[in-house]
């Protein structure tokens, strides 16, 4: 077998996070890392993994691994047009019909076949899916030597376990605590489930089991690519900077929107952190084993995390009221305003102001941490 330039140099892997609506900031670190590479280059990685909205986002990349100029022009022209019925029913009939769906299923048996549950109706995003993706060129590229793996990662409302989906020209199945991986062909079922928001979107059915977002019970983020063969690890999270003034209180006890909020902040970004943190130690100690002279079959990771500089709340707020009036009206039930503190409509928030306002904070994000992302990539 030929051995290929990919096979000399040390894996590189891409891992996109979930995060709805805010996953068009990824697209605008894509872009700016793609102004360095020649038009008609392939894609600088070997793995792509995502979650969520990263897993939509990362198979986009992975149907164009050949070009890589041009698998982030498609997605971006996605992201710059996109409006919320594309992604999920946004009018007063749909909108409503289905809470009330949702609301008379459970007054049905336990036997019965029931529909799955949700507040929003994403039937628009499977047809959208359908129309911008040909995940067949994702074996085509496998086979053509641009690309190793890609993965896609759901959580199992069955067994609560974190499954990661993958396609590769060498890895093989896996099994660790609470995760796992199984390889098989890309669908679409497996990006929908990946992106199944618990309570916003609707659950869906693979094989005997049913799945939801991917980042719920995804207690190893570097799980994925690792399994996979990664050596290095490029990371575009959507975790918005901190505030440093711990003297904030709220004012009152807060509402369910606002616990709602919280609760994917941390689904979303936490356990990456804790996940960053677990590995930095053990690359600490593998340094210390060979300084030593211990053998050791371990072998030390790097990483590059790229997160936002500007808070997503603030932005998604000033935008809140081009968000279609039924969806206003939905949330304004929820107690979710303008000038709410809930970080829910940031993430639901699929209006074109508000994403490309986002492309466009992670391109200057991407362009400022330019040099050390390629020098991250190039080196060996």
């Amino acid at each position: 077998m030929k051995q290929t330039d990919s096979d000399k140099r040390r894996k590189t892997a891409l891992l996109l996070t979930g995060g709805g609506a805010r996953a068009a900031y990824q697209v605008g670190v894509l872009k700016a890392i793609a102004t360095r590479y020649p038009r008609n280059s392939k894609i600088p990685f070997d793995i792509i993994c995502g979650t969520s909205a990263g897993a939509i986002n990362g198979t986009g990349i992975a149907c164009y691994a050949s070009c890589f100029h041009l698998g982030v022009k498609k997605i971006e022209w996605v992201w710059r047009h996109f409006h919320t019925n594309q992604v999920y029913y946004s009018d007063y009939p749909r909108v409503f019909r289905h809470l009330l769906r949702g609301l008379f299923s459970a007054f049905q048996a336990d036997y019965a076949n029931k529909r799955a549950v949700s507040m929003l109706d994403n039937t628009p995003l499977k047809q959208l899916l359908g129309k911008i993706l040909d995940l067949q060129r994702i074996d085509r590229n496998i086979m053509g030597g641009y690309l190793s793996s890609v993965s896609v990662t759901a959580s199992s409302y069955n067994d609560g376990d974190s499954i990661t989906f993958f396609q590769s020209d060498s890895a093989g199945d896996w099994r660790r605590a609470k995760r796992c991986g199984q390889r098989t062909l890309l669908g679409l079922h497996h990006l929908l489930a990946s992106a199944a928001i618990p309570l916003l979107f609707p659950s869906v059915q693979i094989h005997q089991q049913y799945f939801g977002d991917g980042s719920v019970n995804q207690l190893s983020p570097l799980s994925a690519p690792i399994h996979l063969g990664a050596e290095k690890i490029l990371i575009i999270g959507l975790e918005q900077p901190r505030s440093h003034d711990r003297s904030q209180r709220l004012p009152h006890h807060p509402g369910l929107a606002t616990i709602a909020g919280h609760l994917l902040d941390t689904i979303f970004a936490d356990t990456l952190n804790s996940d960053l943190e677990r590995m930095q130690r053990i690359n600490s100690t593998i340094a210390t084993m060979q300084q030593h002279g211990i053998e050791t079959s371990l072998k030390p990771i790097d990483s590059l995390l790229v997160n936002p500089s500007q808070n997503f709340n603030q932005i998604a707020s000033e935008h809140f009221l081009s968000l279609p009036l039924a969806v206003r009206t939905m949330f304004r039930l929820m107690g979710i305003g303008q000038h709410s503190d809930s970080s829910l409509a940031s993430y639901l928030l699929f209006e074109q102001d508000y994403t490309r306002r986002l492309i466009d904070i992670g391109f200057e994000d991407g362009m400022h941490q330019l040099d050390a992302i390629i020098e991250f990539l190039q080196a060996d």
